[in-house]
């Protein structure tokens, strides 16, 4: 067994991580507060917010008075608009480019649509450098953007960016690491992670998974992807396919996937199924005419209600699976997934009730995403924040440490 040597620097540099930690999930607290939350000495608490603070991590600000007697006590904030990460999703049928800063508060996001006539990788990257040019031109002065992260629709091996598949754009072998660091107008790591690890990420830091250590995170979109958080650690896999679990077999005589594979879950859950169950395969909207079934389902139009119903027993037979192999304590369902949840909540369960492990099932709860669309891009900086968060002596101190 290794044998771990603690110095009063390591033990110092921890208890800055956890301070900061603490502000950039929690929020604005008091230095009571922290120091109650984390065991620490209220002059220690101090020293480790004087040191934040010289480095422009954190700043504090008088609170409101409470009623309690004496003077109100000061507010440690993290300094959102000091310290910033820039997040792109790079989606089917959208790119987003936002500017996140320290404690997860969105400055500015610009979506737009994903030009069908332009999804290859050159025209995908072009189409990005002017939305980045924006988010930096805009940021607030004196805005330190600590690096870019990526949060991409496909097979990613995360340690540089190379993109080994994307079914739904057409990718395949791409150096998107690369491609990106030779356009973007910035000097600064990037990096590139799949979206569903994201979502996985920003939920379990801020959303419905908030605190939980066994998770699975499913996005529905064309396809489904998932990300898996298990013992608290992401999931990744040796070439960055853990969690592709849109691509496992449900249905054995089932349809092609756009992998080469026949049967695969998405081909049986995505938004395509639904219309292909809708009778609206051919329909060219197709967000639009999800949207439309969806609403018609909700008012009981046979055939739209029919399709969703259909749609819900595939999603809840592949739930089934990824609950026996993995055992969370939930399982978390965006994008589309989310807004099909409260139609299929009923089929998708009896499902999970009948085919799951009963130790497992017993202990899992399934819930909708609470983060919405903007889940893969604070996940996306959640990467970039994550090293300064565990170690805050990577920033140096400040000359101006002001907020």
């Amino acid at each position: 067994m290794p044998h771990t040597t603690y110095t009063l620097e390591s033990v110092r540099r921890s208890n800055l991580g956890a301070v900061l930690r603490s502000l950039h999930v929690l929020g604005p607290q008091s230095r009571s507060e922290l120091g109650a939350r984390l065991a620490l000495a209220r002059s220690t608490t101090g020293q480790l917010v004087a040191d934040l603070a010289s480095r422009g991590l954190v700043y504090e600000d008088a609170s409101a008075p409470s009623g309690a007697p004496g003077r109100p006590s000061p507010v440690v904030q993290p300094a959102s608009k000091r310290i910033a990460a820039l997040a792109i999703e790079v989606a089917v049928d959208s790119l987003a480019v936002a500017l996140v800063g320290l404690g997860g508060q969105i400055h500015s996001l610009t979506r737009i649509d994903h030009d069908p006539s332009r999804l290859g990788p050159g025209e995908t990257v072009e189409d990005l450098v002017p939305l980045v040019q924006a988010q930096l031109a805009g940021a607030p002065g004196g805005c330190r953007v600590l690096g870019v992260g990526v949060a991409f629709h496909g097979v990613v091996r995360r340690h540089d960016g190379f993109v080994h598949l994307s079914p739904n754009l057409g990718w395949r072998d791409v150096p998107l690491g690369a491609m990106l660091s030779s356009r973007l107008p910035i000097q600064a790591p990037i990096i590139v992670a799949n979206n569903a690890d994201m979502g996985a990420l920003a939920e379990q830091a801020r959303g419905a998974a908030r605190g939980m250590d066994d998770i699975v995170y499913l996005h529905g979109e064309v396809g489904i992807a998932g990300g898996i958080i298990a013992g608290g650690n992401p999931l990744e896999g040796t070439a960055g396919c853990a969690g592709e679990v849109g691509h496992m077999l449900v249905n054995p005589v089932g349809l092609p996937c756009p992998c080469g594979a026949s049967g695969c879950w998405e081909t049986e859950a995505g938004e395509l199924a639904l219309l292909r169950h809708a009778g609206r395969a051919g329909d060219g909207l197709r967000p639009a005419a999800v949207a439309a079934i969806l609403c018609e389902a909700q008012q009981e139009v046979p055939a739209a209600r029919a399709a969703v119903q259909a749609v819900g027993q595939w999603l809840g037979v592949g739930i089934a699976t990824l609950v026996n192999i993995f055992n969370p304590e939930l399982v978390v369902l965006g994008g589309f997934f989310g807004q099909l949840y409260p139609q299929v909540e009923t089929v998708l369960r009896e499902q999970v009730r009948t085919r799951a492990l009963s130790p497992a099932r017993n202990f899992v709860n399934i819930v909708p995403a609470t983060l919405g669309a903007d889940a893969a891009v604070l996940g996306a900086a959640e990467l970039i924040f994550a090293p300064v968060v565990a170690d805050p002596t990577l920033v140096p101190v400040q000359s101006d440490s002001s907020e």
